[in-house]
């Protein structure tokens, strides 16, 4: 393949350009610098310093999050004004209760779910014989995305009509004890709690792992003494290990309820959000890139956010009162 000189020179200019207009912010900086005070160095390298982070998250977040609270007053298509009618679509019709429903179901059962799971297994398998074996068998489904998570998961739940030779290992087993094959993902609301076990099954690992480090670090002082003064097992689990395992089964708790606000992968692999299985990240993507309903879309959007940030702030403050 020839090399046009002429035909790729425009870039070249723009690559120059772009050469030139780095050196002379860099010169600018130098010169700035070399002429400030010595006092005034500090808080001007500190300007330098943050002035790229400031304008990056001025660009993509800031200007972003107004721009979408202002489209979510206006109309589909970002020409009219409509006040809080995305807002009342939200709360009224049928379609998008059944998202937020979907969405506190996940919320709700996930954390929970993961957290009993992994509490149960790490205390089963701390200081056995092949503990590292059973972390890591466990673990080994977080290595993988959520969308590989979906596709393993949408051939368990497989269906061919009866008769067939059936590809989902969950209707071969039900045919195996004489029962008929079923369309898990079709029948809501069990299927949306379908899709749950495939996130309990990718997290529990992550809840094993945070929750067993947890029990290891609990003192040796305190275990014997509770077995000196008599403690059984329930009483050991009960009054000694979940009180002192107490900060990282919330933090568990809390990291887990974050990821279901926001879960997207999931829902839009497995089932597209059909049959009754959308939650707020999935609608509001086929609102406003789908349908063609930006205003609709952007609503959920800010609603998401108000949801999101109390739990982004509760770990805020769980970060600084732990340091």
């Amino acid at each position: 393949m020839d090399f046009d000189l002429s035909a790729e020179s425009p870039k070249f200019v723009q690559l120059a350009i772009g050469v030139v207009a780095f050196l002379a912010v860099v010169g600018l900086v130098l010169l700035l610098l070399d002429r400030t005070p010595m006092r005034q160095r500090a808080r001007l390298h500190a300007a330098i310093l943050l002035a790229p982070a400031v304008t990056l998250l001025t660009i993509g977040l800031i200007v972003p999050a107004v721009r979408t609270t202002l489209l979510s007053f206006m109309s589909g298509d970002g020409t009219d004004f409509v006040g809080l009618a995305n807002y009342a679509w939200m709360f009224t019709q049928p379609e998008a209760v059944t998202v937020l429903r979907n969405t506190l179901a996940w919320v709700v059962l996930v954390p929970l779910l993961v957290t009993a799971i992994g509490l149960v297994y790490a205390v089963i398998v701390d200081h056995s014989r092949f503990e590292s074996l059973a972390k890591t068998l466990v673990f080994l489904p977080m290595a993988i995305s959520f969308v590989g998570a979906g596709i393993i998961w949408k051939f368990v739940y497989a269906y061919r009509p009866e008769g067939a030779d059936q590809i989902g290992l969950l209707n071969q087993v039900v045919v195996w004890f004489g029962g008929e094959p079923r369309q898990w993902l079709l029948d809501s609301p069990l299927n949306t709690l379908f899709l749950i076990v495939v996130m309990v099954w990718i997290q529990a690992g992550f809840a094993t792992v945070v929750l067993s480090a947890a029990i290891k670090s609990i003192p040796s002082d305190i275990v014997e003494a509770a077995k000196l003064d008599g403690a059984g097992p329930s009483q050991m689990f009960f009054r000694v290990t979940l009180p002192s395992i107490r900060p990282a089964i919330i933090v568990v708790l809390v990291t887990q309820s974050f990821g279901m606000l926001k879960l997207f992968d999931i829902v839009r692999t497995m089932t597209g959000g059909q049959f009754d299985t959308s939650v707020l990240a999935n609608e509001m993507y086929n609102q406003a890139f789908r349908y063609g309903e930006t205003g609709r879309g952007s609503a959920l959007a800010v609603f998401l956010f108000v949801l999101v940030t109390p739990v982004v702030v509760y770990q805020l403050r769980t970060r600084k009162a732990v340091r």
